[in-house]
């Protein structure tokens, strides 16, 4: 193992934070975090997660525990060959995923950036098998990201007709996720 990689965010569009821990070893990664938040819908959040994947930066199995409100949180997401499963079911039209995106956190973003590892005028899509805490549900989220320059990444999500640069560290966190997110 490395030396452990650290990041502490402070939420921008409601009150929170989310503070993260990657561990990289010779044939594995992963990402143990924990985010407060105040949720639009469901009132003050805690969720501490864990995701973990390959040296290939193939997400591979993750975890979310905690509470939304007054609703008990508890999820396991897990990727075998191409199937991804919640809760131990295989979900339908996840073909091509290979990031697990948990939208509560800016951490899963590192995962398609590392796996990407575009050059500075490089694009690709990433979609990925993406949590919505809001339903349960796993849900395909197509996303792109284009490389602008060292340390800036275009990003779009067309599900929620967000697209902004974000600035990201030179190991590949987002630094700074504008109207939602900025290093503390």
């Amino acid at each position: 193992m490395t030396t452990p990689i650290t990041m502490l965010w402070r939420r921008l569009d409601t009150p929170g934070h989310d503070a993260c821990r990657l561990d990289e070893g010779t044939s594995r990664w992963r990402l143990d975090g924990t985010a407060v938040f105040r949720d639009p819908g469901g009132g003050p959040a805690a969720l501490a997660y864990h995701v973990e994947g390959d040296v290939g930066w193939q997400a591979q199995v993750a975890t979310v525990r905690g509470w939304v409100g007054d609703r008990p949180i508890d999820v396991a997401i897990s990727r075998a060959r191409a199937a991804w499963s919640l809760n131990g079911i295989v979900v339908a039209g996840l073909d091509g995923c290979a990031d697990v995106d948990l939208g509560f956190t800016p951490a899963t973003n590192l995962i398609a950036i590392r796996r990407l590892g575009l050059q500075v005028g490089q694009a690709a899509d990433a979609p990925a098998a993406w949590l919505d805490l809001a339903t349960g549900a796993l849900e395909r989220l197509q996303q792109r990201y284009d490389r602008r320059s060292e340390t800036t990444y275009g990003y779009e999500a067309p599900r929620f007709g967000y697209a902004a640069p974000l600035e990201v560290t030179p190991t590949g966190f987002v630094r700074l996720y504008p109207g939602l997110w900025e290093s503390a």
